[in-house]
């Protein structure tokens, strides 16, 4: 038997090396697939989580926003909700030119939201005479974050005159 004796030489710095980028391409290929490998919270849709929402939640809870658009500015009406209750609201993107324009807009809007708060309803809501088409306004972007909001679908209701 004739066995020629093979020299290998392996230099300690090389080796050092291949193992760092190994380790490293194995750590991002497993990053990569925890990334995009959909969850399954993920997966459902807001009309799944609708009908998963228990039977005595009102809301699916969340921020809501309805846009108010008031000659040529624009606001948001946001409406933060919880499963039980109404626990914010208020107005995003609010300026200075919208409230020297519409004077009555955030004593209105207050006074809105105070008996919203206590009654956790916009039904029995009231306002002044003076004020009235402007908290008409305001309760309708109110009442359609709310319809957003609600656990079981209903019909968008109508304005009241």
């Amino acid at each position: 038997m004739s066995a020629k004796t093979k020299i290998v030489v392996l230099h300690m710095k090389e080796l050092i090396y291949t193992g760092i980028f190994a380790a490293l391409g194995i750590l991002i290929v497993i990053l990569l697939v925890v990334m995009f490998l959909p969850k399954k919270e993920d997966s459902q849709t807001a009309g799944s989580m609708a009908e998963e929402a228990d039977a005595d939640s009102l809301y699916i809870p969340g921020v809501y926003t309805t846009e108010l658009v008031l000659g040529s500015q624009a606001i948001d009406v946001e409406v933060i909700v919880d499963r039980d209750s109404i626990t914010s609201i208020r107005m995003v993107n609010l300026n200075d030119a919208v409230t020297t324009m519409y004077p009555l807009l955030e004593p209105a809007f207050d006074s809105i939201c105070q008996q919203v708060y206590e009654l956790q309803s916009l039904d029995q809501v009231t306002y002044s005479a003076d004020s009235k088409y402007t908290s008409l306004v305001l309760l309708e972007a109110i009442r359609n974050s709310l319809n957003k909001a609600s656990a079981s679908p209903s019909p968008t209701a109508a304005p009241e005159q």
